[in-house]
C-alpha cells in the first residue's frame, strides 16, 4: 500500500507563491504517474496537473505558466510550485499516484488509486 503525505499549503496574498511537497512511501517509477487535484468549496474536484512516468508534465489552461510539477533528483518527493496565485486558486489540494494503464496518464482518469490527505491553500486579495 503506497502512502502519500502532502505538506505545504497555507495562506498567501494574491500574486504570491507557495510550494507543496508530496512524499511517497515507496519510490514512484516504471509506469507510475503523479497527479495534482484541487477542490474548491461547492465545486467538483479538478485535476489540474499530471506528471507522466517519463517526467513530462501537462496542465490545464487555468494554471499553465503559473504552476509547475517537479520531482527531487531521488524521485521523491514530488513538488508543486505555485506562482502568481489568484483568489480563484483557493481550494483543498491533493496529490495522487498510480500506474499508467495505457497511453498517457494525462489522457484519462481512473489510474489515480493512491491519495494524499488534503492541504488548504487560501489566496486573499
Amino acid at each position: 500500500q503506497v502512502r502519500l503525505v502532502l505538506s505545504g499549503g497555507g495562506s498567501v496574498q494574491s500574486g504570491g507563491s507557495l510550494r507543496l511537497s508530496c512524499t511517497t512511501s515507496e519510490f514512484i517509477y516504471g509506469n507510475d504517474c503523479i497527479a495534482w487535484f484541487r477542490q474548491a468549496p461547492e465545486k467538483e474536484r479538478e485535476r489540474f496537473g499530471v506528471m507522466e512516468s517519463n517526467g513530462t508534465t501537462t496542465y490545464i489552461d487555468s494554471v499553465k505558466g503559473r504552476f509547475s510539477i517537479s520531482q527531487d533528483i531521488s524521485k521523491n518527493p514530488f513538488y508543486l510550485e505555485m506562482t502568481s496565485l489568484k483568489p480563484e486558486d483557493t481550494a483543498m489540494y491533493f496529490c495522487a499516484a498510480g500506474s499508467r494503464l495505457w497511453g498517457r496518464c494525462s489522457d484519462y482518469s481512473g489510474w489515480e488509486i493512491y491519495w494524499s490527505q488534503g492541504t488548504q491553500v487560501t489566496v486573499s486579495t
